[in-house]
């Protein structure tokens, strides 16, 4: 596991923007495509608008890449909610990505488990039945969850399914998202969590004992392909 700490949050924002370019030229080369999952939030909303300015709007070779998404929100993609929505605004339609190379997490008129279901033949469709993405995009909550694995949740213990669906009553609202066995098998994974709001979680994911039931971070291998950006608020002393 490589941790890297940053200064400020725009050198940061660079790097992961970097980090995405370059990995999507090696993948282009060595695979012909470059398939990701990308979370949402405010940092993926900072590395998104850096990707569509034209320095790397030109560099990447957009008409390669397959996009999924770590987790979603069960709302349509017109909502504010949405992080479809927002990837579209500041990045999907400001570069020429396929539209058969986008895979929201929502569908309309099916129900969230059933398209849990269908994002997975979707996935398998792209990138085979071993699972293995190219790059996947995490973020991290002040509780230490990541994706749609929030403390206490059933959907930790899941091993099978690569996709899941649930109601997540502290939320009164239903969640899909990707589970901790396919995120695992990505061959580069990229978390961000920053902020003073991070560091009691951040310090029980990297240095506490092992319970990912009250932190789901800790389910995410610490291999050498899982780096994690941060800043000096996050990890204190």
């Amino acid at each position: 596991m490589d941790i890297r700490i940053f200064d400020d949050l725009n050198t940061l924002y660079t790097e992961a923007t970097e980090m995405f370019a370059d990995l999507s030229e090696k993948s282009i080369h060595e695979k012909g495509r470059f398939a990701v999952a990308l979370s949402g939030g405010s940092s993926p909303k900072a590395i998104f608008k850096l990707l569509a300015t034209e320095k790397y709007a030109g560099r990447i070779q957009w008409d390669k890449i397959y996009f999924f998404w770590v987790d979603e929100r069960w709302v349509s993609l017109n909502d504010d909610k949405s992080n479809a929505r927002m990837t579209f605004e500041t990045l999907l339609d400001k570069v020429p990505v396929p539209k058969d190379h986008i895979f929201p997490m929502y569908k309309d008129n099916v129900q969230p488990e059933e398209y849990a279901k269908e994002y997975e033949t979707q996935i398998r469709n792209i990138i085979g039945d071993e699972g293995v993405f190219d790059f996947i995009l995490l973020g991290m909550g002040d509780d230490g969850h990541t994706a749609s694995l929030f403390p206490g949740e059933e959907i930790l213990n899941e091993k099978e399914k690569w996709v899941d669906a649930y109601y997540l009553k502290s939320q009164e609202m239903f969640r899909i998202t990707l589970t901790a066995p396919i995120i695992n098998k990505a061959e580069n994974i990229l978390a961000v969590a920053f902020g003073e709001s991070k560091k009691h979680a951040l310090n029980e994911v990297l240095n506490g004992a092992y319970n990912p039931e009250l932190y789901p971070m800790q389910l995410i291998e610490k291999k050498e392909n899982f780096i994690f950006f941060t800043d000096h608020q996050a990890v204190g002393k």
